[in-house]
């Protein structure tokens, strides 16, 4: 049957052809019960999940990650990328006014739109969350469904609960596809992740907020393989944020064609020899099915916990920089104040090995971002790295070319490219001979020492602030604080236009 939602979208005459098909083949013939499949399983779960499945551990986590990826992207909405992006979508495409876009009143998009610059936003200073296996849950999912929401008319508008289901359902299944490979695991090397499991997250999200039936909901996901994947090369350059947009924006589009009854691969998520489905993206991919939750369900959330970001940058960056502001107290400590580059005559990084973080002299603040060198030079500079950081003029420092010309690199073999297992150490060899010495194995932040929920809050307060007013700011962090008792999310909506 189709859903009310579903007929919110779809034309009166559409509508009767697909009813009319619908009894014609009903009167015919009684099909069988198809056989269950890895992919049925995801389908089944993501259209059967309920909202008791959500512990109030998981509605918190969930809560935080959403305010902190709105707080993000309105950030993101003040950088080049985004304004290009947006630019784009205006001159490029008729106008459709139906959903907003971040940091920008008065600007509306189509759904798909929206979906895909607030998503770019999310990404665009690389600030949003990320999980384990490593990949950015929140900007995949949650633009797209801010988009459909307002998209909806007023009678069908998700309640508070229904949006946190749909967004629990869109980060669940990154987590299990992820984890059908050892290979993902690992610091990336081919695909970026948020761009393949990402646009997955965002198809089965929506297809949830838009009531989809069970082989809809598996034809969504199968019609987002399609349009997902995008090459590791694009990291470090304006190019990366796009790969979370077009995920949001790709996986809201299979949904809306998965509920007009676009068909695709049945076994897209099972292991098929021969022929690549999922696994085309995971050389070891080795898929199992998704349990029912008819009975109870155990989200992944619920077990592992998520990483929030102190400062905008690679979350590899965030062990070398405290790391390295251990050595700036000392440093401090030694010069009674400001530290001049002269006082070091050798500074080693012990890191793991992943070239694409590997940069000893970015030159632009993306390249920044992703540069081991540049955020341990900066920390030992400024006993921190902040957004400041990677601004022009904090970029062109003498003082950090100078430590940054000084910088070697090991990579030990107890230290994997894992966000789960790895550390990271600065030695420096002063002009004295001492050595001085910081180590990092987990980060305030990571998901085994997870932000405070004040030090998420002020971090959401400084972000927001960049853009909106601050009893705009408070009002938004209250409806998300608040948000599973919303009747509609409309109190959300209003805070964001």
């Amino acid at each position: 049957m189709l859903s009310n939602l579903q007929r919110s979208i779809w034309p009166i005459s559409t509508l009767s052809v697909v009813r009319a098909l619908h009894k014609s083949v009903l009167d015919v013939v009684e099909r069988p019960v198809p056989e269950e499949t890895v992919t049925s399983s995801f389908g089944r779960f993501i259209q059967s999940v309920q909202p008791r499945h959500l512990t109030p551990t998981v509605l918190q986590r969930s809560k935080r990650m959403v305010l902190d990826s709105i707080g993000v992207g309105l950030l993101g909405s003040t950088t080049d990328v985004f304004e290009l992006s947006l630019q784009h979508c205006q001159h490029m495409y008729a106008p459709d006014d139906i959903s907003f876009v971040y940091g920008r009143s008065g600007t509306k998009l189509s759904p798909t739109l929206a979906a895909f610059v607030n998503g770019v936003a999310a990404h665009s200073m690389d600030f949003d969350d990320t999980w384990h296996p490593a990949t950015h849950p929140s900007g995949a999912v949650l633009p797209a469904l801010l988009a459909i929401t307002e998209m909806l008319p007023s009678n069908s508008q998700p309640s508070g609960l229904d949006f946190l289901v749909a967004f629990n359902v869109g980060i669940e299944i990154q987590g299990r596809l992820m984890r059908f490979s050892n290979e993902a695991h690992n610091i990336p090397k081919r695909f970026h992740p948020p761009s393949v499991v990402g646009t997955m997250g965002s198809a089965a999200a929506c297809a949830r907020l838009l009531s989809l039936e069970n082989s809809q909901c598996s034809n969504a996901l199968a019609i987002a393989a399609s349009l997902a994947g995008a090459p590791m090369a694009n990291a470090a350059t304006q190019s990366k944020p796009l790969h979370i947009g077009n995920a949001s924006r790709l996986g809201l589009e299979a949904a809306l064609l998965a509920s007009r009854g676009l068909e695709a691969s049945p076994l897209i998520l099972d292991a098929v020899p021969g022929v690549a489905g999922f696994s085309a993206f995971y050389e070891d991919y080795v898929p199992c099915p998704l349990g029912s939750p008819k009975g109870e369900h155990r989200f992944l959330l619920e077990e592992q916990d998520m990483a929030f970001k102190r400062f905008p940058a690679h979350l590899g960056m965030h062990w070398v920089a405290d790391a390295a502001s251990t050595v700036h107290k000392s440093l401090v400590g030694l010069s009674g104040g400001t530290i001049n580059p002269s006082l070091m005559n050798d500074i080693l990084l012990r890191v793991p090995h992943s070239k694409y973080i590997n940069r000893q002299f970015p030159q632009s603040e993306h390249q920044a971002r992703h540069s081991f060198q540049f955020n341990a030079c900066t920390a030992l500079l400024d006993g921190e790295v902040t957004p400041w950081s990677f601004q022009p003029e904090a970029l062109m420092r003498p003082e950090l070319h100078v430590l940054l010309s000084r910088v070697r690199v090991e990579h030990p073999h107890d230290n994997p490219a894992n966000f789960d297992h790895m550390y990271g150490e600065v030695q420096v060899t002063l002009a004295s001979g001492d050595v001085l010495q910081g180590r990092c194995d987990t980060f305030y932040g990571h998901w085994r020492n997870p932000l405070s929920d004040e030090s998420l809050h002020k971090k959401f307060c400084n972000n927001a602030s960049t853009v909106l007013a601050p009893e705009k700011v408070d009002r938004l962090a209250e409806a998300v604080d608040g948000l599973e008792y919303l009747a509609n999310c409309k109190p959300l909506l209003a805070q964001l236009q």
